[in-house]
């Protein structure tokens, strides 16, 4: 019976129609600048009167506290083992977007506890009712963690360079998650591009491949230009939307937002299911099947 409530109690969320989008944002391989494209997304998409909060989640490298210049003293750990309350765990940043930061020692989500786990869905349920967009930044790679929770949420954002490497890398990750979830939405980033010949070039080979090996669509987000700003912004600890608003890299990141919110890409996507707690109900249930 509380398995029965518990599955229609996450249809009734579900069905509201005014759920935040969950949004994982991930990369194949570091140092592509995932945790920067995140953040710098989020503050524009506040700008447009969006409520938007970041889960930092990657793991023991969390950073994005350290790009806004600010401290998380609470984590999503320290919540789901009851110590501090899920509001504790979440901190203003500027243009009003917030964040909470993940903490280490996860390793999967069928390894929580069942008080962990209904925390856990107690805490997004909060998070869908009052943010417009949650974005996930995931981890670098493939793990059984991140693997549990981007099988889950609705739609991907693939962060990768023009690097034969991260484009190899960006490739295996989409694989990793669309074998286990194959309606996944996938959005596709290439960031630190000297030309826009060269982002065009990479992310259209990039969705050949998908379509080839894997017969799956995949949408092109656009690209983002190298520029120098980005170090600058870094090392002051002030997003570079925010310090550097006139630098090539906002404005073209300004572009990307605009055609994400308006769902602008020349071709249909699908609009998400906001099925994120359903699918990690699955997943937890199916590990201890």
């Amino acid at each position: 019976m509380r398995d029965q409530a518990e599955k229609l109690r996450l249809k009734m969320l579900e069905s509201q129609g005014a759920l935040g989008r969950s949004i994982a944002v991930v990369s194949g391989k570091g140092g592509v600048g995932k945790s920067n494209f995140t953040t710098n997304f989020a503050i524009d998409l506040a700008k447009l009167g969006k409520k938007v909060v970041i889960l930092d989640m990657d793991l023991g490298m969390a950073n994005v506290h350290i790009l806004i210049g600010k401290q998380a003293p609470y984590h999503l750990k320290d919540y789901l083992e009851g110590r501090v309350s899920f509001t504790d765990i979440i901190f203003r940043g500027p243009e009003n977007i917030h964040y909470i930061s993940g903490g280490s020692g996860f390793s999967s989500v069928v390894e929580w506890s069942e008080e962990m786990f209904e925390a856990f869905i107690h805490g997004f349920e909060e998070l869908q009712k009052s943010y417009d967009f949650i974005l996930f930044d995931m981890g670098a790679g493939a793990s059984n963690w991140s693997l549990d929770i981007v099988t889950s949420i609705d739609e991907v954002i693939v962060v990768t360079t023009a690097e034969p490497t991260a484009i190899t890398d960006a490739y295996s990750m989409m694989k990793f998650i669309h074998l286990k979830e194959p309606n996944k939405t996938f959005y596709l980033l290439c960031n630190r591009v000297f030309s826009n010949e060269e982002g065009k070039e990479a992310l259209q080979r990039l969705k050949n491949t998908m379509m080839k090996f894997l017969s799956k669509e995949v949408v092109i987000l656009g690209w983002l230009p190298e520029d120098g700003t980005v170090r600058k912004a870094v090392i002051e600890q002030v997003p570079f939307s925010i310090s550097y608003p006139n630098a090539q890299i906002s404005i073209s990141l300004q572009e990307i937002v605009n055609r994400f919110i308006h769902n602008k890409f020349g071709e249909e996507v699908p609009l998400p299911s906001n099925s994120f707690l359903s699918r990690l109900k699955r997943i937890f249930s199916k590990g201890r099947g």
